[in-house]
C-alpha cells in the first residue's frame, strides 16, 4: 500500500487495504453530532470503524480520537462518552482521557450553562502504548539537584537516602490549551476552506507523544491535511483517507506547498493545480 497518500474515499476502503497491525499511531477528529457541514457528509457506521481501526492498529498502537459533544434542549448528546465506551468494549485501553481547551468562541452549548470551551481527546492503546515521548514544558515551581540525605530509623540508626531533583521543566498535565482561527490553528489560510480544522501544534503534539521518527500516522477523516502534514514535518510517514473530493485537493495542495521554496508559494498557476472555484491559492 502506497504511503504517504492521502486516498479519497470511505476510510472502510482504506482499512480494508491494510493488513492487521499495519498502524502505529491514529490522529482524528471525526465528524460528529451535526455540529459542523462537511458538505453533506457525517459519521456513519462508526461502530465497523472503531473494530477496523482495532484491527489494523500494531499491539501498543494508539489511536488519538478528538471529540465533542452538541446541546440540545438543554441535554448534552453524550457521543463522546458513548464511543469512548465502545472502543473499550472492543479491546481498547483508555490510555487517558485528555482535554483540548480552548478560547470560547460564538455561541457554543447551552446559553444557561457555563461557557462551554474543551472537546475530549481520548487516548486509546491496544495494550500498554510501546512509544510514550511524554512532553515537558511545564515550568517547575522550582528547580533542584538531586542530593543525599538520611532518615532516622526507629532504633535509631540512620538511614542514607539518594533523592531525586527537579529539572526546570516537568511533564505537561493532560490539559492542553491552544489559541484557535485564524493565524492561529495555522498560518496556512487555505486550511480555512475546511469548516472544522485543530491546530496545527495539537496535531504534532499528539504525534510527537506516541510516535517515533519512522512510524505510520494515519487519519481516517483526514479533513484538510494537518495530521498529513505535522507527520511529514517529523519524520513520520502518513496514510489518510477523506471522501470528501474537495477536502482531498484542498490537503494534498497544502503538503504540496510544504515542498516548494517560500517565494513561489504564491505563484503556483491556479488553473494547473485544483479547480478555479476553490480559490485555494492566494493572488
Amino acid at each position: 500500500m502506497e504511503l504517504n497518500h492521502i486516498r479519497n474515499e470511505n476510510c472502510l476502503d482504506t482499512m480494508k487495504m491494510m493488513g492487521d497491525g499495519f498502524v502505529d499511531l491514529v490522529v482524528t477528529s471525526p465528524p460528529y453530532d451535526d455540529m459542523r457541514e462537511y458538505e453533506g457528509y457525517k459519521l456513519v457506521q462508526f461502530e465497523q470503524i472503531a473494530r477496523d481501526l482495532y484491527r489494523v492498529v500494531k499491539s501498543g498502537g494508539v489511536v488519538v480520537w478528538v471529540i465533542g459533544d452538541q446541546t440540545i434542549n438543554g441535554n448534552e448528546t453524550g457521543t463522546s462518552f458513548r464511543q469512548a465506551l465502545y472502543f473499550k468494549e472492543i479491546g481498547f485501553n483508555l490510555f487517558d482521557t485528555m482535554i483540548y481547551l480552548k478560547p470560547p468562541r460564538g455561541a457554543v452549548g447551552n446559553n444557561k450553562t457555563y461557557w462551554q470551551s474543551f472537546e475530549y481527546m481520548f487516548v486509546f492503546s491496544k495494550g500498554q502504548p510501546k512509544t510514550i515521548n511524554l512532553i515537558k514544558d511545564r515550568k517547575n515551581k522550582e528547580s533542584r539537584k538531586g542530593d543525599i540525605g538520611t532518615k532516622r530509623l526507629p532504633d535509631g540508626s540512620l538511614l542514607k537516602l539518594k533523592r531525586e531533583g527537579y529539572a526546570n521543566y516537568g511533564r505537561r498535565t493532560n490539559v492542553w490549551e491552544y489559541t484557535i482561527g485564524n493565524g492561529h490553528s495555522t498560518s496556512d489560510k487555505i486550511a480555512h476552506q475546511h469548516p472544522a480544522i485543530f491546530p496545527e501544534q495539537l496535531a504534532q503534539d499528539h504525534i510527537f507523544s506516541w510516535s517515533n521518527a519512522g512510524d505510520l500516522v494515519y487519519d481516517p477523516f483526514m479533513g484538510s491535511g494537518t495530521v498529513a502534514l505535522m507527520a511529514e514535518l517529523n519524520g513520520r510517514n502518513y496514510l489518510g483517507s477523506e471522501i470528501n473530493a474537495n477536502y482531498c485537493e484542498i490537503a494534498r495542495e497544502r503538503l504540496r506547498r510544504m515542498h516548494l521554496p517560500k517565494t513561489l508559494q504564491t505563484c503556483v498557476s491556479q488553473e494547473t493545480r485544483i479547480p478555479e472555484q476553490m480559490k485555494l491559492l492566494e493572488a
